[in-house]
Order: structure tokens, then C-alpha cells, then sequence
């Protein structure tokens, strides 16, 4: 599904080169829960951010689906991301302006998907959340988890083929947090793949991977 080889991501400055990613190559399967783990500054959101073609690579091919994203048109790599990936981040980027129910049925949108479709799919994920009786509500109406839950289900509403995670819990409380993680392991059963930023070695757990990062580097490829 996802084949990165020999990708770099550096920053060209007076003083040389300033490196993020080096020498990174890896792949990941089609039903993987893979967490990213490694100190602050070791590159991790950058990774998931080229994974999830918010950046590019410096240097180095990326294949998504066997396209290769380095040379591919905007016009179908923005095609690739709406109707494959959905991004969760850390915080919650809600429309302030718009309800829940809004929030959720953005993504649809950009799809061009029918009015009555776009109400039927976010009717169902509203339920699977309990959410229903929120639905009206604004983001700065909600808790943090609830935020969060938020996220989720604007980023599975449009039925992605990868869920990309970058610090998915990071703000929130325990017991919240622990609810979006067994909700990522109930959509990862379910046949989603998962890629996840995370510091916490519990988190990571929920998984069936890790690569650890230091210093832009893969030093470690664990399968759990």
C-alpha cells in the first residue's frame, strides 16, 4: 500500500544543510496499525506528513497505491488524499463556525458526493459515536474527547482506505484517551490501516508495529 525509499527531507541553509528525515525507507501493508515513535525533533510528524502528502520529500520516491506521488499531477494527488486518507491531528482542527454535524460532512463535499448521501453517512457515524444529541452543537461547546471524537468521524465519514493519527490523544484526559484508542483498534479490526504519531508506549501498543525514529532515522522496526 504505502512504499517510502530513501527519503530525505532537509532544509538548505548558509551553514549546509539542516536534515528532518535521512535515508528513510520502509512499507507499510494494507490493514497495518503502525505507530511512529522517537524523542521530539526526530522527524516523526514530518514522516507521517509526507505519508499523508501535506509535504514533500526533498529526495527519495513514495508510492501510494502504486502511483508514485514525487511525480504525480496536484490535481490527483489532492484525488488520492480525498478519497483515501483521512487525517486525525492532535488539535482537532474543527471549523469553529460550523456545528458537528457540519464539521463532520465537510469531507463530502470536496468529494461531490449527493445531499442525501452525504446525510445518510453522517446520520450513521453520529450514531456510532453517540453524538446524535450533539449534532447542533459548536467545538467550543465540546469537551476535548468529544472534540477529538469529532475528528475521527470527519475523518472516516468519507470511508478512507488509511487513517493518519499525529498525536491523536496528546490533549486529552486518561480515560479519554483510552476511548479513542479502542476506537482506532475497533476501526483497524475493521479493516482500516492506522499510522499513528504518538509518545505513549501504551498507545503504541494498540498496534501491530513500531518504527522508532531518532534523528530522521528508522533506528528500530518492531512488529508487536
Amino acid at each position: 500500500m504505502i512504499v517510502l525509499e530513501n527519503i530525505e527531507k532537509y532544509y538548505a541553509s548558509k551553514g549546509g544543510k539542516s536534515y528532518v528525515l535521512r535515508h528513510v525507507s520502509t512499507a507499510i501493508r494494507s490493514g497495518e496499525f503502525v505507530s511512529i515513535m522517537g524523542p521530539s525533533g526526530a522527524g516523526k510528524s514530518t514522516l507521517l506528513n509526507i505519508i499523508g502528502m501535506l509535504e514533500s520529500p526533498t529526495y527519495g520516491d513514495y508510492r501510494f497505491m502504486e502511483e508514485n506521488i514525487v511525480t504525480l499531477n496536484e490535481r490527483k494527488r489532492i484525488e488520492l488524499y480525498r478519497n483515501h486518507i483521512g487525517f486525525v491531528f492532535q488539535a482537532y482542527h474543527l471549523i469553529d463556525e460550523m456545528t458537528v454535524a457540519e464539521n463532520i460532512e465537510a469531507p463530502l463535499l470536496y468529494q461531490k458526493i449527493g445531499s442525501s448521501e452525504r446525510k445518510s453517512r453522517v446520520a450513521d457515524v453520529l450514531d456510532r459515536f453517540n453524538m446524535v444529541a450533539k449534532k447542533d452543537l459548536f467545538p467550543n461547546q465540546l469537551s476535548g474527547g468529544q472534540q477529538q471524537l469529532v475528528g475521527i468521524a470527519r475523518a472516516i465519514v468519507a470511508q478512507p482506505t488509511i487513517i493518519l493519527a499525529d498525536e491523536p490523544t496528546g490533549n486529552l484526559q486518561s480515560a479519554q484517551a483510552l476511548q479513542i484508542m479502542e476506537l482506532f483498534k475497533q476501526l483497524n479490526e475493521e479493516g482500516i490501516t492506522i499510522v499513528q504519531v504518538t509518545h505513549s508506549e501504551v498507545n503504541a501498543a494498540y498496534g501491530t508495529r513500531i518504527l522508532h525514529l531518532l534523528d530522521g532515522v528508522i533506528k528500530e522496526d518492531v512488529y508487536l
